[in-house]
């Protein structure tokens, strides 16, 4: 359906809600305000009804009566049996995804693995759109290191996408790593990654691309795409629950190539021989660190269910349309209101969140929030001046869509963002 065929009315949504052939899935998830239209799950999912039937099981049953015996139960396993499912999500094979730590850790662990594989070469490519956490951990390595290596940063000309040629000019001999969000926390352009990493194979650089705006919600073919490597967080369309761990993804045949910097205890080859010397695994395991976070990783798991049953291009051909009708929406009620489109317009290069842009972005996002009377409406704010309106297919309809775009017009019009403060307080 293209946008020419779309209507800007309530019963067409509805219509287009009848139609969805993911619509049951909304009811695996805790949804205890319907007032309330959700479009952050780009930043936290909701949480699965079956997650909270799983995490009472492990207290009560598994530490509660198991205790020390669970580890033989099944604990131990969780980073490899969790890493498995992810793996089905990004086109990965099932030993080459790991769940473990946070983003950021093992982002640092396979960056700094990654530079010590190209010892002749210093420098990192990334780009202005990177998670700056991201570009943080890099600097940092880059100062922890202190052999001359550099950051390099492509530019936007626009902000909100990259031209492929300031790409391909910024990977050449002296690259050693080429380390990229798939999809931009703010503007959600896409990157096409197969041919960022023919690129950089062909000038003889590594890629690591973080995928905490994709995985759950756009497809992902990391092994017929050439990947290195990547990392990604669980807790966005993934639903795995605030702060939940989050996974990484080394292509097999490099595995035995590449020391993470970080020696723990169940990385090593045979950790419960409890050598004083350490020596890596040879697998995907040699990656681990400490000892898993039972809770947290058991919370995971119901939600990747559902995304293998539901379908990961089920789940993208939903999200595509409802990204499009979105943006139609915003051309038909908001382009005239001071707002722009802070994000891609094909859905070849967009990821699941919708940015738009408008100088008073943080107040308005307060009112959509806060303001009575009328539906509360969740997004987020990203400084400067974008409202990110994100879609998880699984439980976003598009009835939701059409009463935040309402709301948003009625905000608007009727300035009832003026009541609040203009600077930013608090988490955004």
């Amino acid at each position: 359906m293209t946008a020419m065929q779309f209507q800007p009315s309530a019963d067409f949504a509805r219509q287009l809600d009848e139609q969805d052939e993911l619509s049951a899935f909304r009811h695996r998830f805790v949804i205890d305000d319907p007032n309330l239209i959700y479009l952050d799950g780009n930043s936290l999912g909701r949480l699965p009804r079956r997650a909270a039937d799983r995490l009472a099981q492990a207290v009560h049953q598994e530490w509660g009566r198991r205790l020390i015996r669970g580890w033989n139960d099944g604990w131990m396993d969780l980073p490899s049996r969790l890493g498995a499912k992810i793996a089905a999500l990004v086109g990965a094979r099932p030993d080459e995804v790991l769940v473990a730590d946070s983003t950021s850790v093992n982002l640092f662990k396979l960056a700094v693995a990654a530079l010590r594989a190209r010892p002749n070469r210093r420098k990192i490519v990334s780009d202005v759109f990177n998670f700056p956490s991201d570009l943080y951990i890099f600097q940092g390595i880059i100062d922890l290191l202190n052999q001359g290596h550099r950051l390099e940063l492509i530019p936007s000309s626009d902000g909100v996408s990259i031209e492929p040629a300031d790409i391909r000019a910024a990977i050449d001999e002296e690259t050693a790593l080429v380390s990229l969000t798939h999809v931009a926390f703010k503007s959600a352009f896409r990157y096409d990654m197969a041919q960022v990493n023919a690129w950089a194979r062909q000038a003889g650089a590594l890629t690591l691309w973080d995928l905490s705006h994709s995985v759950g919600a756009v497809p992902l073919r990391l092994n017929e795409w050439g990947a290195d490597m990547a990392v990604g967080c669980t807790y966005k369309y993934l639903n795995g629950g605030p702060g939940a761990p989050a996974f990484l993804y080394v292509r097999r045949d490099l595995q035995a190539d590449l020391r993470q910097p970080i020696w723990g205890w169940l990385g090593a080859d045979r950790p419960f021989d409890f050598s004083l010397t350490y020596t890596p695994g040879d697998s995907i395991h040699r990656f681990r660190v400490g000892t898993p976070p039972v809770l947290s990783m058991v919370a995971i798991e119901a939600g990747l269910e559902i995304l293998l049953e539901a379908g990961i291009d089920r789940v993208w051909a939903k999200s595509a349309r409802q990204t499009e009708y979105l943006i139609y929406l915003f051309d038909q009620r908001l382009a005239g209101l001071g707002f722009s489109l802070g994000s891609p317009r094909s859905p070849a290069c967009r990821g699941s969140h919708v940015s738009l842009r408008h100088p008073d972005a943080y107040r308005i996002t307060q009112a959509m929030i806060q303001a009575a009377p009328g539906p509360q409406v969740v997004p987020d704010f990203r400084t400067p001046d974008n409202i990110r309106l994100g879609i998880a297919p699984l439980y976003t309809t598009y009835t939701d869509i059409y009463r935040a775009i309402n709301r948003i017009e009625t905000i608007v019009t009727e300035r009832l963002y003026e009541a609040y403060p203009a600077i930013p307080q608090g988490v955004t």
